[in-house]
């Protein structure tokens, strides 16, 4: 990949096109990533998939095709809002190992940081050991588990959180 060739970008409502593209392209390529279904993203209405967009959502594009993306969810009781998750972590698995995610990562922890977070926490499966690793070269660690935390084919298989600090 050039990295050039790849534009990062917090999207609007307007380009729910595209949000619904690549939303559905990593539930159907990756099922076992995900908490959710493609099953459950396939039926929502035009107005849930924009009302999906009131939190930042960023897309990689390439060529005007996207390509990645990765969505942010601020916690909103007054005394937690210093805290996000990162969530909808995907890049298409011909960009894989090129650099992508860790722009992705870097284009939501700035606004992030922008909007007055200081600590991004994350799940991610047990049993996904490159995406273990490449969050922890980013800064990220493990500060807890929970045992069973999805269901996947009648297997339940841990979650484990992580998180990294964005100030002091």
């Amino acid at each position: 990949m050039d990295p050039g060739s790849v534009t990062i970008r917090l999207i609007r409502a307007d380009e729910v096109d595209a949000f619904r593209q690549i939303r559905l392209e990593a539930l159907r390529a990756e099922p076992s990533s995900f908490a959710s279904r493609y099953e459950d993203w396939e039926v929502l209405t035009d107005e849930e998939w924009v009302k999906r967009l009131d939190e930042p959502v960023f897309i990689a594009f390439q060529d005007g095709t996207p390509v990645g993306i990765m969505g942010l969810f601020r916690q909103r009781p007054s005394k937690m809002a210093h805290r996000a998750t990162i969530v909808m972590v995907y890049v298409s698995a011909h960009l894989r190992g090129s650099g992508l995610a860790g722009k992705l990562l870097e284009a939501v922890s700035d606004h992030a940081s922008d909007i007055g977070i200081r600590q991004l926490e994350l799940f991610v499966s047990a049993e996904n050991p490159v995406a273990i690793r490449f969050y922890q070269r980013q800064g990220f660690a493990e500060i807890g588990r929970i045992p069973g935390g999805v269901l996947e084919e009648g297997r339940e298989i841990d979650d484990v959180m992580m998180a990294r600090r964005l100030v002091g």
